[in-house]
């Protein structure tokens, strides 16, 4: 298996993010973890004895987070120093130290898990993205994820995505228009769904539409729909879609694709696949932190 590292976007999309609601993401995920203390270590370790750890990979993958360690060991303890050794989005080998802390043992010992599990994740996500691009590389579909990501952790499981050379869909329902099933069923048919929205858009936003058959597509295209999301479709029926929609508005599959099925997807022409498993249910990577007195 390839690994596509990801390009220039993940700097912007880092830079992009609400660094004060990442904050407040660790500092939720610290409080859950340690609450009124850490026994253990405040039983076992002296309050002034200092320490330096690696964090290390025992498996191949894409590294994701790093900037989440310096964050989560500077709110445990400001006396805290994070050292990057590589970049978000670059393929690691087992036995890459991805960086390295100093100061207080303490403070180390009490964020390690919250670091990890944070970094772990992030990095599988990265991985399993990096995985479905290498796959699609050779033709023009780009990989979405989707709005299929873990309660309050959607800003770090989205840039992840980047980091793995995918891209974002909707961050949230304020972000696009995507008219989908049941909005359809409540507004009385694809026709009457588009007519209402091309009425009431704000200014700037695209409209897309779900769609499940070859009627439905024509009815999305006369409403004037710009992107056409082509649910559950084989792969025969999403070539002959891609083939009716002829370039009159964007193509995105989407519904069960699997690194199995997505090169046959991607190879039909659509433009757009996204993928609800970047995010809901990605493998963690494999990362220990080793302290070193």
């Amino acid at each position: 298996m390839t690994l596509v590292p990801a390009s220039d976007r993940i700097g912007s999309a880092w830079r992009a993010m609400p660094h004060e609601r990442i904050e407040g993401i660790i500092r939720s995920a610290l409080d859950e973890d340690i609450g009124n203390g850490d026994i253990t270590t405040a039983i076992t370790i002296e309050a002034n004895r200092q320490a330096q750890g690696r964090m290390i990979t025992r498996e191949s993958g894409i590294a994701a987070g790093l900037d989440i360690a310096q964050l989560t060991f500077q709110l445990a303890d400001p006396m805290t120093r994070w050292v990057s050794d590589i970049e978000d989005g670059r393929p690691v080998e087992p036995g890459t130290i991805l960086g390295t802390c100093e100061g207080p043992v303490a403070a180390i010992l009490s964020a390690e898990r919250v670091v990890l599990n944070l970094i772990q994740r992030m990095s599988g996500i990265a991985t399993l993205t990096a995985s479905f691009v290498s796959r699609v590389a050779h033709t023009q579909a780009r990989i979405l994820d989707t709005r299929k990501t873990v309660p309050g952790l959607r800003l770090l499981d989205k840039y992840a995505v980047v980091c793995g050379g995918g891209y974002n869909h909707r961050f949230g329902l304020s972000d696009g228009i995507l008219i989908k099933d049941n909005h359809i069923a409540a507004a009385g048919g694809v026709a009457s769904a588009l007519e209402v929205a091309q009425a009431r858009r704000p200014h700037g936003l695209r409209i897309e539409i779900e769609v499940e058959s070859l009627h439905q597509i024509q009815e999305a295209l006369a409403g004037g729909a710009e992107i056409i999301l082509l649910d559950n479709m084989s792969t025969n029926e999403l070539q002959e879609a891609v083939g009716l929609i002829d370039g009159r508005a964007l193509t995105e599959a989407s519904g069960g694709v699997s690194l199995d099925s997505v090169r046959a997807v991607a190879e039909t022409g659509v433009d757009l696949i996204s993928i609800g498993r970047l995010t809901h249910s990605p493998p963690a990577l494999d990362i220990s932190l080793e302290i070193a007195l």
